[in-house]
């Protein structure tokens, strides 16, 4: 379930803790380049299906949702689960899914940021499109357009093979603080290197010195530390579950601010390690909108939320839910885009 390379995120210094989840939040809403030719040529045909699709003005009778990576991602995946839900519960008349990568997610953003006003385009987003905008200092960011929603998070994990010397957090901590370059580490993607650093950090350990080798999403990475290339990994849980229940991968730790109901793992909190990073899931609407069009958006993605598809969709991918609206929409996005950039300024970005 891993997004373009940029995404993990993916979508993602300093430890800023992460916003405990908890009842639903009142309804009120806050108002919240380089890529290669091949991308932008997809992103400019996407994007004329986008504005083909957004004439109209009820988001109840049409709507786009844009994810901004390939099929078959996470993105993707929250954007037809949301779809799905739409279209059994009758919630919107019509949903197409407009998949629009490149960039880390930011040819999607810049082009929904050009429909001001517009409320028939949603856009998937979270941790890793925050975070491409600070990697790749995107001039189109999160002010252009209108978060409503934070919707669910997925937690990565701390893996090594199996057959690792390595039996706890502590033993793998202890020989990368000894000799940082001599533990090669992967992941699925930007995000799990920004977990890695997260960790590095907590460890004493400068993030510069540590020998991470990127893999092209999160089967890459697994294959890595199974043929020994990488001696650990940080990756999404949902994609090295089934390695672990096999045995063929030993799981250290969870990245997550507290122990999660069916997950047996320990977190790495619970180590004394204050590494809490998720890769958080959001829509986001085009900017320019008044009260009223955000609240009945917002009022949208809430009813896609509450119904059994949607709870079948964060069962079946492993998510958890965590759903953020109004202000704090604002003062989350604000802390983890401080946290994000902190941590690529340990990375020297």
């Amino acid at each position: 379930m891993t997004e373009q390379s940029v995404s993990r995120e993916s979508g993602p210094g300093q430890s800023v803790p992460s916003t405990p989840a908890g009842p639903r939040a009142p309804r009120p809403v806050a108002r919240v380049v380089g890529a290669a030719v091949a991308a932008v040529s997809i992103a400019v045909a996407a994007f004329g299906s986008v504005t083909s699709a957004a004439a109209g003005g009820d988001p109840t009778r049409s709507v786009t949702l844009v994810a901004p990576a390939a099929a078959g991602g996470g993105w993707d995946g929250v954007a037809r689960s949301m779809q799905q839900a739409q279209r059994a519960n009758g919630i919107v008349n019509s949903v197409q899914v407009v998949n629009m990568p490149g960039a880390g997610g930011t040819i999607a953003l810049g082009n929904v940021a050009r429909l001001s006003g517009q409320t028939d385009t949603l856009l998937i987003g979270g941790t890793g499109l925050l975070a491409a905008e600070i990697q790749f200092g995107s001039a189109v960011t999160h002010d252009d357009v209108t978060p409503l929603a934070v919707t669910v998070e997925e937690y990565d994990v701390i893996v090594v093979p199996a057959d690792s010397p390595y039996e706890t957090l502590d033993d793998l901590v202890a020989a990368w603080r000894e000799r940082p370059g001599s533990v090669p580490w992967t992941g699925g993607g930007s995000f799990d290197q920004l977990v890695v650093t997260d960790l590095a950090v907590s460890a004493g350990i400068d993030p510069k010195q540590t020998n991470y080798i990127p893999s092209d999403g999160g089967g890459e990475a697994i294959q890595a530390l199974l043929n020994g290339t990488a001696a650990a990994a940080s990756g999404g849980y949902p994609d090295n579950i089934d390695q672990i229940e096999s045995g063929r991968l030993r799981a250290l730790a969870l990245v997550a601010a507290e122990p999660v109901d069916g997950i047996d793992i320990p977190t790495a909190v619970e180590q004394g390690h204050d590494v809490t990073l998720t890769n958080w899931r959001e829509v986001a609407a085009p900017g320019g909108l008044d009260d009223e069009q955000r609240a009945k958006l917002t009022d949208i993605v809430l009813d896609t939320l509450d119904t059994p598809e949607w709870a079948g969709a964060v069962e079946r991918y492993h998510w958890t839910e965590r759903i953020i609206t109004g202000d704090e929409v604002d003062a989350f996005i604000d802390a983890e885009r401080e946290r994000i950039t902190a941590l690529y300024e340990e990375l020297g970005r």
